[in-house]
């Protein structure tokens, strides 16, 4: 069976979506969509079949001599499931859509849980997408937090997680918005949405999360602090990440001293410089009366991309978990950067 895909929005994550999904034999990408005729929809068509994602601005395209298709609804009927990746709220706004047209969908972590049966990672509750209509893939910082505290949960357990985030403050390319000279608190109150947004994936895990906005494009850091239930050292929590491909270890020792140093070594060896991993410094890691401490970095265009295929494994239940992560991370190359 080769699932038929949709791509509603080929923005930041839908244009790298739509290239890991060209990469699975086991399913193809029949169409992406533009709201405008811009840089980007000119990129698409040349790669792509393109359709404009709203009806009545497919005219746009003709008068600027973009070639689509036809439009969103024409896409629904030649597919099996969508991969909605539009700006938040909006996908919130395209569900009745793919409803009325018995297709499948996933959607990204800039909606709301409830658009979905299951927010979904793929490391930690694989199976709980199983068979489903709609997922939500959570977003880049959870993903994150999420990827790192279920091996920490699973092999030490977890008594309480207070962790910090401090946030890139928008895309490389959004130039209209954004700080220039501040660090905003973001919220001001705590807990920040993305402790909440663990509890959807793990819901018994006990977590404070605060988060802060820094005048930088490039990646999300966290400091993380874990009370263990178990007695545990530095040595073994290294052991449990590098025996996991979605975790990038690096180390100060080869110069890498901020997320600028990380993002160039990307550059040598990823298309966009996409990390689909966590980055974890391994001199961060340390363990102190029984409480853990990590720091990891976050590529937020990227690091969602490969949950987004395995969903689509689960929710056609075309290969159990272990299957889907291992020939997700094999033709994404996840776990080749390891130093």
């Amino acid at each position: 069976m080769k699932v038929r895909v949709a791509i509603n929005g080929f923005g930041t994550i839908g244009k790298r979506v739509a290239d890991a999904i060209s990469l699975q034999k086991d399913m193809e990408v029949v169409g992406v969509t533009k709201t405008k005729p811009d840089f980007e929809a000119k990129l698409a068509v040349k790669r792509y079949k393109l359709y404009a994602a709203i009806p009545e601005k497919a005219e746009a395209f003709d008068k600027a001599g973009v070639p689509i298709e036809g439009t969103i609804d024409d896409l629904l009927e030649k597919v099996d499931i969508v991969v909605d990746c539009s700006p938040g709220k909006v996908g919130a706004e395209n569900k009745p859509k793919y409803e009325k047209a018995g297709v499948k969908a996933i959607f990204q972590g800039g909606e709301k849980a409830n658009v979905a049966e299951v927010s979904f990672n793929a490391l930690a509750n694989y199976d709980e997408a199983r068979g489903k209509n709609f997922v939500r893939v959570v977003s880049c910082n959870t993903t994150g937090l999420v990827r790192l505290l279920y091996l920490v949960k699973e092999n030490f357990g977890i008594r309480k997680v207070r962790a910090v985030m401090i946030r890139r403050v928008v895309d490389p390319k959004e130039d209209k918005k954004g700080l220039v000279n501040g660090i905003a608190p973001n919220p001001v109150a705590v807990p920040s949405h993305h402790g909440p947004d663990v509890q959807t994936v793990l819901p018994d895990v006990k977590i404070v999360t605060t988060a802060f906005k820094v005048p930088t494009t490039l990646m999300h850091v966290h400091s993380i602090m874990i009370e263990l239930e178990k007695d545990a050292k530095a040595e073994d929590v290294l052991e449990v990440l590098e025996g996991e491909p979605r975790i990038l270890l690096i180390s100060e020792e080869d110069g890498f001293t901020s997320t600028a140093k990380v993002i160039e070594f990307a550059r040598e060896f990823r298309k966009r410089y996409d990390l689909f991993e966590n980055v974890v410094w391994r001199e961060s890691i340390s363990v102190v009366d029984g409480e853990l401490y990590v720091t990891q970095a976050i590529h937020q265009e990227a690091i969602v991309v490969p949950e987004n295929v395995d969903a689509i494994r689960a929710m056609f239940e075309l290969a159990d978990k272990e299957e889907s992560m291992k020939v997700t991370n094999e033709t994404l190359e996840i776990g080749k950067l390891k130093l």
